[in-house]
């Protein structure tokens, strides 16, 4: 309890006008008073530190934490600013951010709303390259007197690149546009991946010995790519591509990938283009120096009126009641965004545990299914079907010899009634002319044209005279009575 005030009297005060007063704050009020706070106090910083638990959202967000040895901060890149990035954020990458302190509602969570975002200091790959810039300058190939100058008429150029890529499409239509005589020999090459320096290298010795036996077919060599991290350009890093340009006899242009990246193969060709695009327009006169004056100079204001459009934004915060209200909504909206990144990794990682479960459930299945392997009675299924068949065809055999058994017995007794096996033993028959078979002497006359059929053949005769079976007869007795042969 609270003591009284011992002045309170002199004061001509009550005990309770001295008691003071309690606030209790709703959890949602307080925190949002602090992040108005916050946010008014620390509206534009920068700060730097190491990437960790990089995670791009769906949606487009950027979510990151930005740690030293001592302390760490979640960031948050909102998809709009993340898509005005030169490189591609990491885990363990270096980096100097700029934005806003804010706190996030929902967590009760300090964060840093950043608005831009560039790398500091060099990671592994970017050591390697360095040192091998180093090693490759001490050589002496990086020399401006090895040097050799762009022909100032080229007849054919040869370009080395992704025949699929939009860089071979730019770079056409430029010297289509520019100079419609000018020839292009595409030698296409894997410009990623492990094989990609040994391709490049092939090329470029077989566009120089090419150029060997018909110097007129290529003058002047253009290396290609599009933009991309530095693992994506790691081939043009190569030092086997390096001294395969230092040892062109062909001059060689360097066209990869934006303005702002630099390769080992820059430094060792005979000419570094910003892009493939600027390479077309070098190679076809174009004034580059000016193209390169207002490239810079569009740079410079361009991050002039950004830098005026972000003081001018941050006065109007601090002063005009309109622009924080629209402020409040824009955190809203950012914060609504959030919570809705936060929703979606959630429902992201219950469907991975969902699909680890049924992956576990295919397993076990896959395992029942085995120690039931039906192989085994395909085996035994099989093996009846085999004495099936056998069966079957020693049925077939048996019918088939019953039936030709049954066959010769009939042929046997088709042959024994058959007209030709009468003919076999001695007989003959006799024909007309018509085909009537002759039974009786008395269906012939004279002059009648007969046919003789025989077992083995026939003949035809004719009739001289007929008599019948009854007179012939008499006449053989006589005959013999009186001694003469009968006929």
């Amino acid at each position: 309890m609270t003591p009284p005030d011992p002045f309170a009297p002199q004061l001509g005060l009550t005990f309770e006008e001295t008691r003071p007063t309690r606030r209790i704050w709703p959890v949602r009020e307080l925190v949002a008073q602090v992040r108005e706070l916050v946010e008014q106090q620390y509206g534009d910083v920068w700060v730097e530190g190491e990437i960790s638990n990089f995670r791009p959202a769906p949606s487009g967000h950027l979510y990151f934490t930005l740690k030293d040895s001592d302390a760490q901060l979640p960031i948050v890149l909102f998809r709009r600013q993340a898509m005005l990035l030169r490189f591609r954020p990491e885990d363990g990458l270096h980096v100097l951010v700029r934005g806003r302190v804010s706190v996030y509602e929902q967590r009760g969570q300090m964060q840093l709303v950043a608005e831009t975002m560039e790398p500091v200091g060099a990671g592994s790959l970017q050591l390697a390259f360095e040192q091998l810039k180093e090693r490759l300058k001490a050589e002496g190939l990086f020399d401006a007197a090895r040097k050799r100058p762009l022909p100032a008429f080229p007849r054919t150029v040869g370009i080395v690149t992704s025949p699929t890529g939009a860089v071979i499409r730019d770079f056409l239509n430029i010297v289509a546009r520019r100079h419609s005589g000018l020839s292009v020999l595409l030698f296409p090459v894997s410009v990623q991946g492990d094989s990609a320096p040994a391709e490049i290298e092939s090329a470029l010795a077989q566009l120089n010995a090419a150029s060997l036996a018909d110097s007129s077919l290529v003058d002047v060599i253009v290396l290609a790519r599009g933009g991309g991290s530095l693992e994506d350009l790691a081939a043009f890093n190569s030092e086997r591509v390096a001294r395969a340009i230092a040892a062109s006899r062909l001059p060689v242009v360097s066209a990869i990938g934006h303005e702002t990246d630099f390769t080992i193969a820059d430094f060792a060709a005979d000419l570094r283009a910003p892009t493939p695009s600027a390479a077309a327009e070098l190679i076809t006169e174009a004034q580059h120096k000016i193209a390169e004056h207002l490239a810079t100079q569009f740079n410079r204001l361009a991050r002039a009126a950004r830098f005026q459009l972000l003081g001018a934004r941050q006065r109007l915060t601090r002063s005009a009641a309109a622009d924080r209200a629209e402020s409040r909504v824009s955190m809203l909206l950012h914060r609504l965004a959030q919570r809705l990144d936060d929703f979606s990794f959630r429902l992201e990682a219950a469907l991975a545990s969902q699909l680890r479960y049924h992956q576990r459930s295919v397993a076990d299945l896959t395992a029942a299914v085995l120690r039931h392997d039906p192989r085994q009675r395909l085996a035994q299924a099989r093996e009846r079907l085999a004495a099936c068949r056998a069966r079957l065809e020693r049925s077939l055999e048996r019918l088939l010899h019953a039936s030709a058994s049954t066959l010769s017995s009939l042929d046997a007794r088709l042959h024994s009634l058959s007209p030709l096996a009468v003919l076999d033993r001695g007989y003959a028959l006799v024909l007309t002319a018509e085909g009537t078979v002759i039974r009786s002497t008395a269906q012939l006359a004279p002059g009648d044209q007969l046919t003789t059929r025989l077992a083995d053949g026939a003949f035809t005769s004719r009739v001289e005279s007929t008599q019948s079976a009854a007179a012939n007869s008499g006449q053989n007795k006589r005959k013999r009575k009186q001694g003469m042969p009968a006929e």
